[in-house]
């Protein structure tokens, strides 16, 4: 079956999302929890999509005829919740269908393990090694299906876990019809905001656009903050793992500098490491080093830094997409709980006053990136061919070092630096570039793309 697990999960178009398929996973998912002494019940959560709760109840059926029982919650569910459920209730993972940020034409499934962090490429291969139609056991041996409110118990832990008083912080919650209405929302409420909601209906088609929360998907929510009907604002994608932020000054801000503010905000009550992909930017490191800590580098994906978390004893990780995770929640992407630690950062200082700072202390960064079409099979033969001809110098700086941990990660004598790496979605091969300004981002791009064009 033509099923691969990329950098989370299976995702595929929904007339490849198919039953066959999917009691395929199920089946492989059971085998692989055999295979590894777990037998305590499976959590089966769904997004919104339209072929979600049916793609659900499918895993649910395969996991019952090979013994296990399933846990499948009232509505479709945010996955952090999902996969914090795990956790709570020791179950021996979850299966999650969603697509995410993609749009209503996709569809796909997220494997969670015991520990709620995503699964590591060990298991997804042997997920995808061992995909075969169902072989249900003894009926008699068969586990039980039963729904469950999943949310109710995230929302109390989250609300203690953060332990904040919002005071009637006017928010804006944009859940861009995904699985964070309802939740989110609440969750800002229950710790005392005030708060605005933008599309909170649910809508299988996401109101006709990806739920992807991009500057460019976010303009009615920016205005309300713009304009002082808020005072922050919060979007999630659609099934709420990522999270974009809103304040007066900047508009939509940029993951990157997100990301800092929520590492400078736990820095000032609890001490620990950051964890950072290849692409996410180099403040982190800047604030971590003036903190005596230390910032661990990982390849782009969440799994990867939930996987350095845990071997460094990590406070946060995070990605420049707008996943960010703290260890001792959930070492899994969480839109819903960051949501509320970001409006308890801006309730302490104001988030552009405190973006202000960082760039005073830091200096300021730039980050952008582009693509080139690439096919699947040619992606290595090309960046072979890109290590063998690296330059001395990219847009007139020299390369200190190169890093290799996803990639060619070029260090410019400049402090900027340009990544180029395949893409674990698509058939594209990705430049990313950081500077101290827009004008220098796009030199670098210009110069990664004209590294590239020839090889491809």
């Amino acid at each position: 079956m033509d099923i691969e697990f990329g950098t989370d999960g299976w995702r595929t178009t929904v007339d490849e999302f198919t039953a066959p398929r999917i009691r395929a996973v199920g089946q492989a998912v059971a085998d692989h929890l055999r295979e590894t002494g777990e037998d305590a019940p499976v959590a089966i959560g769904y997004d919104p999509r339209e072929g979600s709760r049916p793609a659900a109840e499918e895993l649910a059926r395969v996991l019952c005829a090979n013994g296990f029982d399933a846990l499948v919650p009232e509505r479709d569910t945010p996955t952090p919740v999902v996969a914090w459920t795990v956790t709570d209730r020791d179950l021996s993972g979850a299966l999650q269908v969603t697509a995410s940020h993609n749009p209503a034409t996709y569809n796909g499934i997220k494997f969670v393990p015991s520990d709620g962090a995503p699964a590591l490429p060990d298991v997804t291969d042997r997920l995808v090694a061992e995909l075969k139609p169902p072989e249900p056991i003894d009926e008699e041996r068969w586990g039980s299906v039963r729904e469950i409110d999943m949310i109710g118990p995230y929302l109390d832990h989250a609300v203690s876990f953060v332990g904040t008083d919002l005071d009637g912080m006017a928010v804006a919650h944009d859940a861009m019809h995904g699985s964070g209405r309802g939740v989110t929302d609440e969750l800002l409420s229950r710790a005392g905001a005030t708060v605005t909601r933008r599309r909170n209906e649910a809508d299988p088609e996401f109101g006709g656009s990806p739920p992807e929360p991009s500057a460019e998907r976010l303009a009615e929510l920016e205005a309300e903050v713009r304009s002082g009907d808020a005072e922050l604002g919060i979007a999630n994608d659609g099934d709420s793992d990522r999270i974009a932020v809103v304040t007066p000054e900047r508009g939509v801000v940029d993951p990157n500098w997100v990301f800092a503010a929520l590492y400078d905000h736990l820095l000032e009550s609890a001490g620990g490491d950051a964890v950072r992909t290849v692409s996410t930017t180099a403040i982190l490191d800047r604030i971590a080093e003036a903190h005596g800590r230390a910032v661990h580098e990982t390849a782009v994906g969440f799994k990867w830094v939930a996987e350095a978390m845990a071997d460094h004893g990590a406070l946060v990780g995070g990605e420049e997409s707008g996943g960010f995770g703290i260890t001792a929640h959930l070492r899994n992407k969480d839109g819903v709980l960051i949501a509320l630690v970001v409006a308890a950062a801006h309730g302490e200082e104001p988030l552009d006053d405190r973006l202000d700072r960082l760039r005073a202390e830091y200096g300021d960064i730039v980050q952008d990136r582009r693509s080139i079409d690439c096919p699947d099979d040619r992606k290595a033969a090309v960046l072979d061919r890109l290590g063998e001809e690296l330059p001395e110098t990219v847009a007139g700086s020299a390369i200190d070092r190169v890093g290799r941990t996803d990639g060619f990660k070029l260090f410019l004598s400049d402090g900027s630096w340009v990544l180029v790496r395949p893409s674990g979605t698509e058939p594209k091969l990705r430049v990313y570039a950081e500077a101290g300004s827009d004008e220098r981002v796009d030199e670098l791009l210009s110069a990664g793309m004209a590294l590239l064009e020839p090889l491809v």
